[in-house]
């Protein structure tokens, strides 16, 4: 438990008397006075050029001033300056900036009378004024003398150049000088404390505010509670808040940021009630730092009422209360709003700032909205902030986005001073449209550039390839990282290429990246379990889910919700529904995500009822269904032969939600008409769609073709496929099998379907696991050393399965076995029963086309048989055979 006991606060209020000019060292200095080294004086030298010099500083003729000095210098004239001559032309130098000029005069220092501590303080203020700061602190290190000023301005270019951790630093090597701070420079080190998180500093300057008598100056206190905020020991921050004699508008706004950065909200309305109550009016910046604190915690609704609050208390906001509304409704999705808040904002006559600027358009990229984004990019142009490198890298990001390169490249050879995000937004973009050449050329000139490429632009490289097709070329940058660009590869890194290869189909590949970073002690992240996991969503990695699941649970990853939204999917997927509905019912906390995987998984697996249940649940709990919802509960309702109750609730999408239905809910109520025989129904409801149908539509009447044998229905299906995929060979196959066996009289299509057929023709391939491997089995493929054992048992087998009766018309996707062989998934039933050393009660395959007919009575007969459940996934559906019944309903 944290030691909350603090310094005393009854202390003497006498303020600390600091060292005068030429005081000698404080009596608490560990050192003995340094004499001071003096230059040979000249009481005689003409006073001429002091105050031809101060003439020329006093008109601002600084530049003749220097040459004036610099002519001195190299006459070798024994004519000195003053000191305070010397310090005023210093002083011109800071007024002007003017570095150039600034070096000039240090170069001729030996023209000073004498170099004393003062004018030695005066070349490090200048330097750092200018920008200078390793300048600045080379001149300080050589000083032969150090007192308070010298410190002070040194600490002062710290400060200002915020390398908080120097300030510390150097407040530690004043304090072994011997030199104490004042009241206008302790404020300084403890907002360096604050900054850096230094809070053990912060206590011991706290101890010394109360042995010097300084706790009476407000600046101090307030500098003091400042430090314990920022540290996040809000109860020490509480405890000096509360025993402060006098707590003005500054002190209550260091209580209520602090309260909101840990997101205590509640705590801090509190406190803004009682500082009302106090008497301290708030300000702006109090009403600015709620608004914004809503805003990091996604709260923009409540954020909206403090600002019109505000307002209606006659207190304008400002252009940081605009820019926190803009960027905050930008940052948490609501895009639209933003934009309106800008408009606003410029209706009122606030003029924006550059962060407002990138806001917006951060929102415009958000919605690819490019002609609002040109808008605000002229806006921007008028304002100066064209070479802003914030709004610089912003634009080009949308530009790249919204598909715009040329004007991207036109941005980013704009800006001055580009950073690392610069050159990784025009690389992103690049990669983003697949100019990966270009993008590699933009690389190469960063690599020559200033500015090297960091772990971020080697992943955006990486990612480029991958999704471009380029996984050679994404490879060999992943193993160069370290060699030729000394970035060590991150985590991000390996994320890039488990995501390539997974969009690339290539699932094996990305589980053999995931493998090899375990072993390699690189740590996943939730990233890399969402780009595993759909590697594994099929029915024979079951056991690779059960692997990624202990690796989310080692790495205690089970609070990110996306994780375990995609695990219920996964597990469904695999064919381990009751893991799915495990881990759903162990989420403390779950989103319209968790329900919507849930409802799927159990519509995939033919559970009607229980999808049901759980949409009439998500209602229940006040949740409001969404696209995918309304998807699932169709689907559900078409499993359960519940045409009316299906039609209603597609009508509701609309009139009770305003939703706009997609081309898979109107698939998906051809799927409700068909499985229940309304094939009329469903050719008048594909007629009277608003928008034309795609593939899925079609193919939906043609499975409702082929189970209630409607010939007519069936032909004008697949000619409508036929239209939208010409290149499908299974679409050809089809409508082969329609016209010839069903003699349509049309021979020159026949013939010209049959010609383009020869030369392309589907081949089924399944797979089974057994032993954690994987045996992959082709249709007619008897070449493998135990075929011996299986074609007699399938043989044997087929004797024993009897013809089921089907008033329908059978259009396979595959030949028959009398021409192409034993089809795979029979093949791969055969391995997993008779084949293989260990016979399992559950067996999985995979199938990459449509299983027929026969093969599905096949499965119905063996699971009765042989009292195992069959899990076959194909190209259609997810059929679960057990006890001679299948999931599907005999539909798919």
């Amino acid at each position: 438990m944290e030691n909350l006991m603090m310094p005393c606060m009854t202390v003497s209020k006498a303020p600390l008397i600091t060292p005068q000019k030429h005081d000698a060292l404080s009596e608490f200095s560990l050192k003995p006075n340094k004499s001071v080294l003096s230059f040979t004086k000249t009481t005689d030298h003409p006073r001429l050029p002091d105050s031809h010099l101060n003439y020329l500083c006093r008109k601002g003729r600084l530049t003749e001033a220097v040459t004036v000095l610099d002519s001195i210098s190299k006459l070798g004239s024994k004519s000195k300056v003053r000191p305070n001559t010397y310090i005023n032309l210093i002083d011109a130098c800071i007024d002007s900036h003017s570095i150039h000029l600034g070096r000039k005069l240090h170069a001729c220092i030996e023209l000073v009378t004498e170099i004393d501590v003062f004018v030695e303080t005066k070349l490090v203020s200048m330097y750092a004024k200018c920008g200078c700061f390793n300048d600045a602190r080379k001149v300080f290190d050589g000083m032969r003398e150090r007192n308070l000023y010298a410190w002070s301005a040194m600490i002062g270019a710290s400060s200002r150049d915020q390398r908080w951790r120097e300030v510390v630093e150097l407040y530690i090597l004043m304090m072994e000088d011997g030199v104490l701070p004042d009241d206008f420079l302790l404020p300084k080190i403890l907002q360096a404390c604050g900054n850096c998180g230094d809070f053990e500093t912060g206590k011991l300057i706290h101890c010394l505010v109360i042995k010097s008598g300084m706790s009476c100056f407000t600046r101090v206190r307030n500098s003091i509670l400042a430090v314990y905020v920022k540290c996040r020991k809000l109860s020490w921050a509480r405890k000096f808040f509360e025993r402060m004699d006098e707590r003005d508008s500054v002190a209550w706004n260091s209580m209520i940021s602090g309260y909101c950065q840990i997101g205590e909200n509640e705590e801090a309305h509190r406190l803004f009630d009682e500082m009302c109550r106090d008497g301290v009016e708030p300000g702006l910046v109090t009403w600015n730092i709620l608004i914004r604190s809503h805003h990091q915690l996604g709260q923009c609704d409540r954020a909206m009422e403090l600002m019109r609050k505000m307002e209606s208390l006659g207190i304008s906001p400002d252009v940081f209360t605009w820019t926190s509304m803009v960027s905050g409704f930008s940052q948490n999705g609501r895009t639209s709003q933003a934009l309106d808040l800008l408009k606003e904002m410029f209706v009122v006559g606030v003029e924006p700032n550059g962060v407002t600027i990138t806001s917006a358009i951060s929102a415009c990229t958000g919605l690819e909205a490019l002609a609002t984004g040109m808008e605000i990019h002229s806006v921007a142009v008028k304002m100066g902030f064209t070479y802003d490198v914030l709004v610089g890298n912003s634009l080009i990001d949308m530009y790249s986005k919204c598909g715009e390169l040329e004007a991207a490249q036109r941005v980013f050879h704009i800006i001055k001073g580009k950073d690392v995000y610069s050159w990784n937004s025009m690389i992103g973009g690049y990669c983003q449209a697949g100019y990966c050449g270009k993008a590699y050329e933009l690389f190469r000139k960063m690599q020559e550039s200033d500015v090297q490429p960091n772990v971020i632009t080697w992943n955006v490289m990486i990612s480029g390839y991958m999704q471009n097709g380029n996984e050679d070329e994404a490879f060999e940058l992943f193993q160069r990282m370290e060699k030729d660009g000394n970035v060590k590869q991150n985590t991000a890194s390996w994320n890039s290429l488990i995501a390539g290869y997974q969009q690339l189909g290539q699932k094996n590949s990305a589980l053999g990246v995931f493998r090899k970073m375990q072993v390699l002690g690189v740590s996943p992240n939730y990233v890399t379990i969402l780009s595993v996991l759909p590697a594994c969503a099929n029915l024979v990695a079951g056991k690779k889910v059960k692997e990624i699941h202990g690796c989310v649970f080692r790495r205690s990853l089970e609070p990110s919700l996306p994780v375990m939204n995609s695990l219920i999917d996964t597990y469904g997927k695999s064919g381990n529904i009751v893991y799915s509905r495990t881990i759903f019912d162990g989420m403390l906390v779950k989103d319209l995500i968790t329900w919507n995987s849930m409802i799927s998984c159990y519509v995939l697996h033919g559970c009607s009822d229980a999808a049901l249940d759980l949409f009439d649940q998500i209602r229940n709990f006040g949740l409001k269904p969404n696209r995918g919802t309304f998807l699932s509960a169709i689907l559900a309702n078409s499993l359960a032969g519940m045409v009316d109750e299906g039609k209603q609730l597609f009508s509701s999408i609309t009139e009770g939600y305003q939703i706009v239905p997609m081309l898979e809910h109107y698939s998906s109520m051809i799927d409700l008409y068909g499985r229940s025989g309304r094939l009329v129904e469903a050719l008048e409801f594909i007629e009277d769609m608003p928008i034309k149908p795609d593939s899925s539509v079609w193919d939906a009447l043609l499975s409702a073709c082929r189970i209630h044998g409607n010939i007519g229905f069936a032909v004008r299906a697949l000619e409508h496929l036929l239209e939208l995929e010409p290149g499908n060979i299974l679409i050809h196959r089809l409508i082969l099998q329609t016209y010839a066996t069903y003699g349509i009289p049309d021979a020159l299509k026949v013939r010209k379907l049959e010609k383009e057929n020869m030369a392309r023709k589907s081949i089924g391939q399944s797979w089974v696991e057994a032993k954690n491997i994987v045996h992959t089995f082709v249709t007619g493929d008897w070449s493998k050393t135990y075929s011996n054992i299986l074609y007699p048992w399938l043989q044997c087998m087929q004797e024993n399965v009897k013809a089921r009766s089907h008033s329908g018309f059978y259009l396979e996707e595959e030949e028959k076995e009398e021409i192409s062989g034993i089809h795979s998934e029979k093949i791969a039933l055969a391995f997993a029963l008779v084949g293989s050393y260990h016979s399992p009660q559950i067996i999985r395959i995979v199938k990459n086309i449509r299983m027929c007919a026969d093969c599905h009575e096949t499965a119905k007969y063996v699971s009765m048989t042989y009292g195992r459940e069959i899990y076959l996934s194909d190209s259609k559906c997810l059929h679960h055979f057990k006890n001679g019944h299948c999931s599907c309903g005999d539909y798919w």
